[in-house]
């Protein structure tokens, strides 16, 4: 039997020819369901003490996770806070630390990193202990940590 070649090319680049070499048996391959197992992982730079850019670095973690949860997949969220943004975990003058507390017990992957650097000169400036969120861990300098981050794989957002 005689095939031309236009139509022997169109049979060989197939939807169905081509399937069927994806597999050794010959079937196509099963596609991951959507969010199965994914994880996404974004650190959070925050170094700002304005109550409105807080409250837009908060939204943007929210619209965040629920982007992802909608898709079935995995947020992990850490928010770092250096310099003027230790505001952001300070109990004494967060203007956002009701909200940071209801997002927390939402969103379960979410961590909250203060600066060691920041609040020890904080301190000296205020002559005064500063004190932090019990949501939040301290960690040694909040730069360090994004560095780390970063270099993990983790996806980077300045608030």
């Amino acid at each position: 039997m005689f095939i031309n070649r236009r139509l022997a090319t169109a049979l060989a680049f197939s939807p169905i020819a081509l399937a069927s070499l994806a597999t050794p048996s010959g079937a196509a391959e099963k596609k991951p369901e959507a969010g199965e197992g994914k994880t996404h992982h974004v650190a959070m730079h925050v170094n700002t003490s304005d109550a409105t850019l807080l409250g837009q670095a908060l939204n943007n973690a929210q619209n965040l996770h629920q982007y992802y949860s909608d898709k079935g997949e995995t947020l992990e969220l850490r928010i770092v806070a250096h310099g003027p943004g230790l505001h952001m975990l300070r109990r004494d003058t967060s203007p956002v630390l009701e909200r940071l507390a209801s997002m927390k017990r939402a969103m379960p992957h979410l961590s909250l990193a203060a600066c060691a650097n920041t609040r020890r000169n904080m301190e000296k400036a205020e002559g005064k202990e500063i004190p932090l969120t019990e949501m939040a861990v301290i960690v040694p300098s909040g730069v360090v940590e994004l560095v780390g981050l970063q270099e993990r794989g983790w996806s980077y957002l300045r608030a």
